[in-house]
């Protein structure tokens, strides 16, 4: 069997049988055809002739492209995955990526906005429009709950369960899983849902919560709008964007004391590994630190 072939059974099955996103899918593809057209100048294309040389020789060649770590490290995990799929099914007998090396990366910590900033992020919108309960219905979610851009955007009208104070957002991959939300959230989604999800729909049907324009669902660059302006609003002079608002989540919420695995559930994630980052502390938390208790502070 050629690579070409390998790889569009490796995405078929990603796409059918494991139900991964279609941005999802598309991420793999790009890393794969990659990898493919740098064999062309190989002898070889055949998928039982590949051995470590060749990934390896491809990692140096992305390194010579100016790839950064971690997108080496994202194209070599995608090969790994496709060769093991074809070890599974008995097409290779070995994995020739399972032992390569891939390049160090210093993972970054994401950038958190502090506590009083989310309050004055979320509080910005005009609840006077239905736009703006909107918006503030939005915020108030996004915070509450973690949810990434995309949950919140598709999140069914069906998944939303106010009378138990939670929400069941479809995750990565199809994934469901159950997040609560506090009361102030609750309040702004009720008002939200009886005064201005109406008047956006005008008599018109939808399944969603977050209405676009034409009764479609909310897209993820109204959505990015909707936190970007909040941002300017609240005076933040950070680069905010949906996801901030999830960083927020997850660090404020360790930083009260909450439990690291029962973080990693509302989230979502598979593994603790990615959780863990949010344990950092922010730099104003260490400052407080140092002036509350340092003797020479």
């Amino acid at each position: 069997m050629n690579i070409e072939d390998a790889c569009d059974l490796f995405l078929d099955h990603l796409s059918v049988e494991k139900n991964l996103a279609p941005r999802t899918v598309e991420a793999y593809s790009r890393d794969l055809n990659s990898f493919r057209s740098t064999l062309k100048k190989t002898e070889s294309s055949n998928l039982v002739d590949f051995t470590p040389v060749h990934v390896s020789r491809w990692l140096r060649f992305q390194a010579k492209r100016g790839l950064s770590a971690s997108s080496q490290s994202r194209g070599l995990s995608a090969l790994r995955q496709l060769f093991a799929f074809h070890v599974k099914e008995g097409r290779i007998g070995a994995n020739p990526a399972k032992e390569v090396r891939g390049p160090r990366s210093r993972r970054k910590l994401p950038v958190v906005i502090s506590r009083s900033q989310a309050v004055a992020l979320i509080e910005s919108p005009d609840v006077k429009t239905p736009r703006g309960l909107l918006a503030r219905a939005a915020l108030e979610l996004l915070y509450a709950a973690g949810l990434r851009a995309s949950e919140l955007c598709g999140l069914k009208v069906t998944e939303l369960h106010l009378e138990l104070g939670v929400v069941r957002p479809q995750g990565k991959g199809s994934k469901e899983r159950i997040v609560p939300m506090g009361e102030v959230a609750k309040t702004w989604l009720e008002r939200y849902l009886a005064d201005g999800r109406p008047a956006l729909l005008k008599g018109r049907p939808s399944e969603y919560v977050f209405i676009g324009n034409k009764a479609k669902p909310l897209s993820r660059m109204a959505l990015f709008n909707i936190v970007r302006r909040a941002a300017v609003a609240a005076g933040i002079p950070k680069d905010i964007s949906p996801h901030k608002l999830r960083h927020a989540f997850a660090t404020h919420l360790l930083q009260g004391g909450a439990d690291l695995r029962a973080v990693q559930e509302m989230l979502g994630h598979e593994s603790i590994t990615t959780t863990e980052i949010y344990t950092h502390l922010d730099k104003e938390y260490l400052k407080d630190a140092i002036i509350s208790f340092h003797p020479r502070a």
